[in-house]
This record gives structure tokens, C-alpha cells and sequence, in this order.
């Protein structure tokens, strides 16, 4: 049992430390949002993690790559930013693995990595207008308006918050969403053997 609790431990923090290097490779996608909003690949080992040892598991995944985020990067937010990004992780990340959880099949993984993602939207939409954004202005010393300006010259159609959070933020996350589980998809049956998911 205490063997049993350590190896877990062991691959928790392998896999956080996974998802905060690949957190460092993120990278903007000028053509769908502002270049603050970048992309990167850090929630694949926390899903994986979350299939293979267990939503809580996943949980601390996320938990670790944040923090260690926090040490290496440090925060322009007041840390802002990185609780939002634990959220939004933890947001994606605990339906796909308690739908998974409840029978480990093919066709649920993909059913709760579908539901996750738009979970994911829904709540991306929801704290960048309410929290995020605003707290980013704040920090910034821009008005909210200025991120605005900055999705017009990407699409004209942007005209307040709400085309902000319809035009660029959900399409940004729906993308993340889908690649995530597209890579999780075609790596989780490599991977879940040297977890405890074969067991």
C-alpha cells in the first residue's frame, strides 16, 4: 500500500513537471485571438495522468504545473492569470476523467474529452469577460476597451465583450480543446501502461 501511494506520488510530480515544460513551448495564433492568448500542449499529461491514476491525480497534475510555473515564470497578473488557467484546466480536464472514470472505454474517454471541451468554452467565455480581462487591464493600466480594439483587428465583427468572448475565446479554446484530445487520443494507450492504468 505505502509502495503503492509513493509510485503514484512519483508519477504525479513526473507528469506536473511534463506539463510545465511543455507549458514553456506555448505560442499565440495571431489569426483567431490577441497574442496574449497562446497555446500549448500542458494539458495532455494532465489528462493522461487523470485517465491512467485518477481525476484527484489530475487535479494535483494541474496543481504542480501551475506552481512551478509560478517559480520559473513568475506572474504579471498578481497570479491572476494562473489561477484562471488552473481553473480552466481543471474545468477541461475533471468531466472527461470522471465520465472516463465511470467506464473506462474508448468511446467514453472521447465522449467526456467532447464534454470537457465544451465545458472549457463555456467557462473560458464566462472568466475572461468577468475576471480575467478586466483584472488583465487592471494589472496593465489599460481599459477594458483596448483588448476590444485589439480582437477588431483580427475581426471587424468585434464590437464589445460579448463578440470578444464568442469570436475569439471560445474558437481559441474550442481549438485547444480538440488538439488536446486529438494528442491524448492517439498517445493515452503508449502511455497508460507505464501508469497505473494497466493495472
Amino acid at each position: 500500500m505505502k509502495r503503492d501511494k509513493t509510485r503514484t506520488m512519483v508519477e504525479v510530480a513526473m507528469l506536473g513537471a511534463i506539463a510545465v515544460i511543455l507549458m514553456l513551448f506555448e505560442f499565440p495564433l495571431p489569426f483567431l485571438a490577441p497574442s496574449f492568448y497562446e497555446l500549448d500542449f500542458s494539458e495532455v499529461p494532465v489528462l493522461v495522468g487523470a485517465f491512467a491514476i485518477g481525476p484527484m491525480a489530475g487535479v494535483a497534475i494541474e496543481a504542480i504545473k501551475i506552481l512551478l510555473n509560478l517559480v520559473i515564470n513568475g506572474t504579471i497578473t498578481g497570479g491572476v492569470g494562473e489561477l484562471a488557467n488552473f481553473i480552466l484546466g481543471v474545468c477541461y480536464m475533471l468531466p472527461a476523467a470522471l465520465i472516463y472514470k465511470h467506464k473506462k472505454t474508448k468511446k467514453t474517454a472521447i465522449a467526456g474529452m467532447a464534454v470537457g471541451t465544451v465545458v472549457l468554452v463555456v467557462v473560458a467565455c464566462f472568466i475572461n469577460v468577468f475576471f480575467l480581462l478586466p483584472a488583465y487591464g487592471s494589472a496593465f493600466g489599460m481599459p477594458v476597451e483596448a483588448f476590444v480594439e485589439m480582437a477588431q483587428a483580427i475581426n471587424s465583427s468585434i464590437q464589445d465583450m460579448a463578440g470578444f468572448a464568442l469570436l475569439c475565446v471560445a474558437p481559441f479554446n474550442l481549438l485547444k480543446g480538440v488538439v488536446v484530445s486529438v494528442i491524448t487520443a492517439l498517445l493515452y494507450k503508449h502511455i497508460s501502461p507505464i501508469l497505473k492504468g494497466h493495472r
